[in-house]
């Protein structure tokens, strides 16, 4: 009995300690954690809708840029900078597939000023016990898909993303040794300059 007397208030301690530190995080603070990473570097796990998967860099410099880097035997690149998306396919030609960044969720999380207290931006704020889960779209186009956004706490940080397109199809991103606040050259956005370098490889 003298062993449970100081055993139980010890779990009960450690149990209001993991309640402080799992309660689900608010819309405020994820949006004013989102709108502070301004630069981003980190590892990706990507699983897609068919169940493959790619490992590689991922480097994030808002506004609107973004660079997804795949690890070989991959030689996919993505880019994003001035308002549009390029997908360089390693099996195909040099010149990247181009769209507007405006039609993917990704440009939610990249504009200039982060609001997920938008009218209608934010479907779902969930938490699993672990993790806060913020599920959002563009009110003025739903059409173009949902973003699921998994954050851990009690100080927010981006673990990863779920991208659901209009068929339903989903892509996760999980992240790792994720890290920000750093200096990042224009170049690694730049598509002309990355064009250039992938066709001198051929």
């Amino acid at each position: 009995m003298g062993y449970l007397r100081f055993v139980l208030p010890f779990l009960s301690a450690v149990f209001l300690s993991t309640q402080v530190w799992a309660d689900k995080i608010g819309i405020d603070a994820l949006s004013t954690y989102l709108d502070g990473l301004k630069t981003v570097k980190a590892k990706f796990t990507q699983i897609n809708a068919d169940g493959s998967l790619s490992t590689g860099s991922l480097y994030i410099k808002r506004p609107g840029r973004v660079r997804f880097e795949y690890d070989p035997p991959n030689d996919a690149l993505v880019l994003a900078a001035g308002g549009q998306l390029a997908i360089f396919d390693p099996n195909g030609n040099d010149v990247p597939e181009s769209y507007p960044l405006s039609r993917t969720p990704l440009s939610l999380i990249l504009a200039e000023n982060i609001n997920l207290s938008r009218d209608r931006m934010v479907r779902a704020h969930q938490f699993d016990g672990t993790s806060t889960i913020l599920t959002v779209q563009d009110p003025e186009h739903p059409e173009r898909g949902l973003m699921a956004l998994v954050f851990t706490g009690p100080d927010p940080q981006l673990r990863q993303w779920v991208i659901e397109d209009q068929n339903g199809e989903q892509t996760v991103v999980v992240l790792n040794e994720f890290a920000t606040d750093m200096t990042l050259n224009d170049n690694l956005f730049n598509v002309l300059i990355n064009q250039e370098k992938r066709s001198g490889k051929n």
